[in-house]
């Protein structure tokens, strides 16, 4: 009889955490969302401006590659005090200040993010949360394509202006305008939320505080230099975003590649894979917390990435074919980017999971510097974008293989 009055117990317990954290979730996720979806407009939508700019300018595909990437070197350089920045001066005043200079000082928003949530989801809540936080890359995909490609010919030769110095113009004002909302919505911390009962903040820092109990909180910021899993989880992450950078800088090309015309035209295309990626990534996400499993979650996805590139490179001369596979590859690369916070946020906690988190994006972003340079250089050597493509899904094989090599029960959470 006592054990089924514990297990009803537990069940009203776990039936409280979650309509909590429902709450949490209905707050705070649909603004950063609204964040990084203005934020990465700016990755689509350089992939658009190559359509006329790397001809008006006379930009080779190598210069173009060098040019898209080279501002991640400024990402590995700042995302390291960023982090710590937010950390000690709360998430609200450091968001909106990355928001509102977009473009001048954007280094910190992505790790910042990433590190906010660990301030309120434990570790076994994360995966779906980031999933749905993430979604807000396939979701600029899907509305910024479309309008990069209306906005450069409907405004070319505007005031002596391309089309595409246009776009740049227009799609950095909502950076600024979010950036004030931030600053009258965003709560630094769960004490400080006044949208939340007492009872109710005691629920999410008793969940936090189960949470932090398998970190290693004790860790200071610079120790995380001289932890060899903080420097794997750099490879595995570089891998990944070696997927994620060349498909979100080069889209615009591949389809161009397959016989597709007109800006607009391309744009729409170039969003059908993006709407594949949101399912995957929201369905592997609540999968992962579900079964409290993270490496095959991350696998799984690596290989559906692996296979639609090679697929997508081979069949250039068919857009429904290629298509259908840059679909599958943007479902794997992109469900692998949410999934896989899920591994050093397990073991990292207090002032070390603040540096953790930012090395090891500094490290992985440096394949957004390495990815569209090559697959830049390599359209020049060979004339086509099927060799980058095969680049990318190799890249994607390695980061599977390293995952596999991780513990399960270091991230098993």
């Amino acid at each position: 009889m006592s054990s089924i009055a514990e297990q009803q117990i537990n069940t009203a317990v776990l039936s409280r955490e979650d309509s909590v954290f429902r709450k949490v979730s209905w707050r705070i996720v649909p603004l950063i969302m609204l964040c990084y979806v203005v934020a990465y407009l700016d990755r689509v939508n350089v992939g658009f401006a190559k359509l006329q700019m790397a001809q008006q300018l006379g930009f080779s595909e190598t210069v173009f590659g060098l040019g898209a990437g080279i501002f991640f070197i400024g990402y590995f350089l700042c995302e390291v005090p960023s982090n710590l920045a937010l950390n000690r001066f709360g998430a609200k005043v450091w968001i909106a200040r990355i928001m509102i200079t977009w473009g001048l000082i954007s280094a910190g928003f992505y790790p910042g993010s990433i590190l906010y949530l660990t301030y309120w989801y434990p570790s076994h809540r994360r995966a779906k949360i980031i999933a749905m936080f993430m979604s807000a890359i396939p979701v600029s995909g899907i509305f910024g394509n479309p309008l990069s490609g209306y906005i450069m010919d409907a405004f070319s030769g505007t005031a002596t202006w391309a089309g595409w110095q246009w776009m740049f113009v227009i799609e950095a004002v909502p950076a600024v305008l979010v950036g004030l909302v931030v600053l009258c919505y965003l709560d630094d911390s769960v004490s400080k939320a006044k949208w939340l009962s007492d009872d109710e903040k005691r629920v999410v820092e008793r969940a936090i505080a189960d949470d932090v109990k398998h970190k290693d909180a004790g860790a200071t910021a610079s120790s995380v230099f001289s932890d060899p899993r903080v420097w794997f989880m750099s490879l595995i992450y570089f891998c990944f975003v070696m997927g994620q950078y060349g498909l979100t800088f080069w889209m615009p090309t591949f389809i161009k590649s397959t016989g597709v015309t007109g800006n607009l035209h391309i744009g729409v295309l170039s969003a059908i894979p993006f709407l594949t990626a949101i399912i995957a990534m929201n369905a592997f996400g609540r999968s992962a917390d579900s079964r409290r499993e993270r490496r095959w979650h991350l696998v799984i996805p690596a290989m559906m990435g692996t296979v639609g590139f090679i697929v997508a490179a081979s069949y250039t001369q068919s857009t429904v074919v290629s298509l259908v596979f840059l679909s599958l590859a943007a479902a794997g690369v992109l469900t692998c980017a949410p999934l896989f916070w899920s591994l050093p946020t397990a073991f990292l906690g207090g002032t070390a999971a603040a540096a953790g988190i930012a090395v090891i994006n500094s490290v992985g972003n440096l394949a957004g510097f390495v990815s569209p340079y090559l697959i830049g250089t390599l359209k020049d050597m060979t004339g086509s974008t099927s060799s980058g493509m095969y680049v990318l899904a190799g890249s994607l094989v390695v980061g599977a293989i390293a995952v596999l090599r991780t513990p399960a029960k270091l991230v098993n959470r």
